[in-house]
């Protein structure tokens, strides 16, 4: 019999699971996928990578990339396969999203501690210790189970995906591989325009009709991280080109010209035969998306093996709900990780579920519960959601302006790479005092 449940399969969900096991909890994993689908999964797999196959920085001194070294430190189950998945991308860390779902999935099914249930549940059992990990695309009878449960309205926000083309099709008479400024390999494919060129998609793009949103849509916000590519041209005609399809850096060396303005492409598996276009996430119809797409320069006869689309994703009031240590304010036995909570991003699901995953460990062999500390990345995310004096809560990602304040003078306050690199030596120092003194 099982000691524990996960509900949901994702990044958070797998993480959580792999963590109870690790410390040998015995966990049922209830996954939906296939009997009941999402609209935005395009596999059964566990840990599938929705809307990118980017997870942001590895370096820490970027705060996402601080966030993986912390994660990594405490032992994530997800990061190992993140690496060994890992394709060019610059400075990013990128994967193939197919093998890296591949591995986690199989890496579920062979733990005997796991115990996977294809089948969609719908109904919190409070009095069975349980992690709620079921993202932003939960079901809607479970979230209106949890919505009774922890007795708050859900809130909401929409997410976008972006196209993917295959490489074979792109016309590199005019596209070019580089990264911006060269820094690293060549890893992205670069299609540039001229200011001509960039006025006739940006007329395509602005004049495009959108996929209308059901009525009880209207109105919901967007996570301002990951604006579709219709909503920033809206903000004015060079909004693109200080944003996603920025220039600079890109000179082409064929010609020696840095363009008017750049769309880029970054490889999205290992075989590099698929590449997704960079900051492109959108809501256009298709036909519209294939017209667009077509217009860049480069792109004339890209063949799209995936048309960008548009989800509302849920999550929870976590500052009414929620403790630092992820666990229900309502019922002690309910913890809550991933999307769901508010957090956003790919690193910020696997590392709610892994606090959520050690911290249920902990819950059901009666040891206290970990609180990180508020200078390391995690432990300022987890105390930002969970913060009950928030007027208005909106999702969030890793940042430097959450973490507490840098003990330091204002000279080096005001040096941003100088401040960074100590905030991440002193988040790194304090994750390491963590694990020194034993998680479980």
């Amino acid at each position: 019999m099982a000691e524990a449940i996960v509900i949901g399969g994702g990044l958070a969900g797998s993480e959580a699971a792999l963590q109870l096991a690790k410390y040998g909890i015995k966990t049922d994993l209830y996954e939906m996928r296939p009997n009941k689908e999402t609209g935005a999964h395009k596999t059964d797999k566990f840990a599938e990578l929705v809307c990118s196959n980017s997870l942001g920085s590895y370096e820490t001194t970027n705060a996402s990339g601080l966030l993986k070294h912390e994660i990594e430190i405490l032992g994530s189950e997800l990061m190992p396969e993140i690496t060994e998945s890992k394709v060019p991308a610059g400075g990013a860390l990128a994967v193939d999203r197919e093998l890296f779902s591949k591995k986690i999935t199989q890496k579920i099914e062979e733990n005997p501690y796991i115990n996977i249930i294809r089948e969609e549940i719908t109904q919190i059992n409070p009095n069975i210790p349980c992690i709620i990990a079921s993202g932003p695309l939960t079901s809607e009878e479970l979230s209106k189970n949890i919505k009774d449960f922890l007795g708050e309205e859900y809130l909401y926000f929409f997410d976008a995906i972006a196209p993917i083309i295959e490489k074979d099709s792109v016309n590199f008479d005019k596209a070019f591989y580089m990264n911006r400024y060269n820094k690293g390999d060549a890893d992205y494919i670069n299609c540039p325009m001229n200011k001509e060129e960039y006025e006739n998609f940006y007329k395509i793009l602005v004049n495009s009709p959108r996929i209308e949103l059901k009525s009880f849509e209207k109105g919901a916000k967007f996570f301002e991280s990951c604006l579709p590519i219709e909503v920033l041209a809206s903000r004015g005609a060079d909004t693109l080109r200080f944003g996603p399809l920025k220039p600079v850096g890109l000179q082409d060396s064929r010609t020696g010209i840095e363009n008017y303005a750049v769309v880029q492409l970054r490889q999205d598996n290992k075989a590099a035969s698929l590449y997704n276009i960079v900051g492109f996430q959108t809501n256009l119809k298709w036909s519209y998306q294939k017209e667009l797409i077509h217009a860049i320069p480069g792109l004339e006869n890209a063949n799209i093996v995936r048309y960008g689309v548009m989800h509302r994703n849920t999550f929870i009031n976590s500052p009414k709900c929620l403790n630092p240590s992820m666990q229900s304010r309502i019922n002690s036995n309910v913890f809550f990780a991933g999307q769901i909570t508010g957090t956003e991003g790919y690193t910020e699901s696997i590392a709610t579920g892994l606090l959520a995953g050690i911290n249920l460990a902990r819950y059901i062999k009666n040891k206290p519960l970990l609180i990180l500390p508020q200078e390391t990345m995690l432990g300022a995310l987890t105390n930002y959601i969970t913060f009950e004096g928030h007027s208005s809560f909106q999702p969030i990602n890793s940042n430097w302006g959450i973490l507490s304040e840098l003990n330091a003078d204002k000279k080096i306050k005001k040096n941003k790479k100088l401040r960074n690199e100590l905030l991440a030596k002193r988040a790194l120092s304090s994750i390491n005092n963590v694990l020194n003194d034993t998680l479980l």
